[in-house]
């Protein structure tokens, strides 16, 4: 075990334990969280300190405790466990969720840069006193840039030894800003950016007006202000100072899929409601969710590719897990997919209910207000495009062009093992963009940004797809997937065919868009024939999975 595994010493929770947590977070929700409870702290704008307290609580449900190592008085969870309990978490409400994330998230610095005698100080009083933690680093000119960071932390001397420090500067879009216990402030030292350790009631720092935001309205968001906020040298995470931004950066791949967890528990719930909607709801007679059109355009394609980024969140949780260190463009892919695709499924639920879904009185208005800020916090969609091609751009340049298909060439075998998994349109999908790519390299089209960012998304389709294939290709499902193993097959031939379509038809149009070459030779090598017959047997698996899911999300009949 290394890297973020080892210094957060993920241990992780055994099946029962799992269960048991889930479950009570999921009791603790039924009892106190109905919908009409969120929708009024919504409208009120309202941080639920009473609720935030019970799931601190040690003696009710404890969430906080999950991811803290049992040595420190947690539970001592792994990415596996922390990804579940963000997606039961978001299902419930994703502004109490985007709180205790940032607990999560406020703890990284000290995990990962932190002494052991920080970590046994810091991590400890956390755990013991349930208190909210808060990760100061964004500021109005550093968001996902943190090069420029303009808060500053001056040293203090005593004769020629370090006190301390001096910060001054403000951070904004703090989560748990106004409410946290102990904050994590990354300011620039002498030496380089460097993070401290800051008490809540140290002098000189101060929280502004809770923000009025658009969704998360549950969850705290202010700005920070620090006026020569005096801390001791013991508080300098890791007591070197510039190595801040390493210590940010190395998180970037857990921090990120953990976000994707929350996308896809938000935008799991905005489907369910509106499968369960579409039984009631009737048209001509008939519910619904026996119109084709409607399934198959709203629910089943997003259901499908949310199932897809599930795979590969659980595929990356688990290299995390056993060791594997940075990941960071894994956990780009992984938030980027999963959090658009979310958002766009939160949508459809609205566009599902009709006009019932424009109203608070029904839970998806407020669930499509919540998502969105999935696609921008902990890096916006568009840094996680460019995030993803410029390190698989490098990639397929040290692998003489072929990065892509080599994975290719693994989907290929696992499709002659059976074709059930849908692996041969994978193949297809990761083919063609390693011709798009070759084209893009060739009439040297990447001056243009757009080409980065489409190239990231692209990128982005073709790995969940080989990811999914994977994953539904094992004996034995993951105890998260609901549906029986035929149909998450179902849903894994779908997204590969979908990718496959949409690689090489954006890709095409791309190329096309920025150069004046003649593209019938990239048409050619896109292999569209192939990829056109792959989508055969696409309908009947959309209603395959339809019927399976309103078969799981059972309504009973209304009577009268």
């Amino acid at each position: 075990m290394s890297g973020i595994a080892q210094s957060i010493g993920m241990t992780g929770l055994d099946a029962d334990t799992r269960k048991m947590v889930l479950e009570t977070i999921r009791d603790y929700a039924r009892k106190k969280l109905s919908h009409a409870v969120l929708i009024e702290l919504d409208k009120e704008n309202k941080f639920p300190t009473d609720i935030m307290k019970e799931l601190y609580d040690p003696n009710q449900v404890a969430v906080n405790l999950v991811l803290i190592p049992v040595k420190y008085g947690g539970l001592g969870g792994n990415s596996f466990d922390i990804y579940r309990a963000c997606e039961e978490l978001s299902r419930i409400d994703l502004g109490i969720c985007t709180s205790v994330f940032a607990t999560f998230l406020g703890m990284d610095p000290i995990f990962v840069g932190g002494t052991e005698a920080q970590k046994e100080k810091w991590i400890k009083k956390i755990a013991d006193t349930g208190c909210l933690v808060a990760y100061g680093a964004t500021e109005a000119a550093a968001g996902s840039d943190l090069l420029h960071l303009k808060t500053k932390a001056e040293r203090v001397m005593d004769g020629d030894k370090i006190k301390g420090y001096k910060l001054n500067g403000g951070k904004m879009w703090i989560t748990n800003g106004g409410v946290a216990g102990v904050y994590t402030i990354l300011a620039r030292a002498p030496k380089g950016v460097s993070w401290f350790v800051v008490e809540r009631g140290t002098p000189g720092l101060s929280a502004d007006k809770h923000e009025d935001k658009h969704g998360i309205r549950l969850s705290d968001t202010t700005p920070v202000n620090l006026k020569d906020v005096y801390v001791p040298a013991e508080n300098l995470i890791g007591e070197i100072e510039g190595k801040g931004l390493r210590q940010a950066q190395a998180v970037f791949g857990y921090t990120r899929l953990m976000v994707a967890a929350m996308g896809l528990g938000a935008g799991w719930q905005a489907i369910e409601h509106a499968i369960r909607y579409s039984q009631q709801r009737t048209v001509a007679g008939q519910p619904l969710c026996t119109k084709q059109g409607f399934m198959h355009k709203l629910l089943v394609p997003y259901a499908a590719r949310l199932e897809a980024c599930r795979a590969y969140i659980e595929e990356i949780s688990r290299r995390i897990d056993t060791g594997a260190e940075g990941l960071q463009t894994e956990g780009a892919i992984s938030k980027l997919l999963t959090t658009e695709t979310a958002n766009k499924a939160a949508d459809n639920a609205i566009q599902a209910f009709g006009g019932n879904g424009y109203v608070r009185e029904f839970p998806v208005e407020k669930i499509k207000r919540d998502v969105k800020i999935t696609c921008i916090y902990e890096g916006t969609s568009e840094i996680l495009e460019l995030t993803t091609f410029r390190q698989r751009w490098q990639d397929n340049i040290n692998a003489d062009g072929r990065y892509y298909d080599k994975i290719a060439e693994e989907m290929e075998a696992l499709h002659a093992k059976g074709p059930e998994v849908g692996a041969g349109s994978a193949a297809l999908a990761l083919r063609a963009l390693s011709k798009i790519l070759q084209s893009c390299y060739d009439q040297k089209l990447t001056n243009n940004q757009i080409v980065h960012m489409k190239l990231g998304e692209l990128m982005a389709y073709a790995e969940v797809a080989a990811a999914f294939c994977r994953e539904s290709a094992r004996e034995t499902l993951s105890e998260a997937v609901f549906v029986d193993k035929d149909t998450w097959r179902a849903m894994s031939r779908v997204h590969a065919a979908h990718s496959a379509a949409w690689i090489s038809s954006e890709g095409l149009s791309l190329v096309a868009g920025c150069s004046d070459i003649d593209t019938v030779g990239l048409v050619d090598g896109l292999n569209l024939k192939a990829i056109a017959k792959a989508q055969k047997g696409k309908v009947a698996d959309m209603d395959l999975i339809g019927n399976k899911l309103v078969e799981v999300f059972k309504v009973e009949p209304l009577k009268g």
